[in-house]
């Protein structure tokens, strides 16, 4: 029964973490982000595991990285600067953050 109950757990914490990710580019799409960004290569702008390699171990990089999403940003992986998307809600914002900071 224990390694049943363990199973089931495990199953649903991968499900459920594959849905978050799923979810989570389905934001990217929807707000219009993968216009400019792909999770694994860049495009306009820098891609998704890159974004997360440069901020991996960083505690401040979230709230960071929430504020260039909504507040626009330029300089930081080039020339090309990133505009405002002040109309994404902010559980949308801080949705993608928590997904890009999980790639791998």
């Amino acid at each position: 029964m224990k390694t049943i109950a363990s199973c089931l757990f495990i199953s649903a914490a991968l499900l459920t973490s594959a849905g978050n990710a799923l979810a989570s580019e389905a934001l990217a799409k929807k707000h219009g982000c993968l216009a400019c960004h792909a999770v694994d290569k860049k495009v306009l702008g820098p891609a998704y595991k890159d974004v997360a390699a440069k901020y991996k171990g960083d505690a401040g990089a979230a709230a960071r990285l929430e504020g260039k999403i909504k507040n626009g940003s330029s300089g930081t992986w080039g020339q090309i600067p990133m505009p405002a998307n002040a109309s994404v809600p902010d559980g949308d914002v801080k949705a993608l953050v928590k997904w890009i900071l999980s790639i791998k």
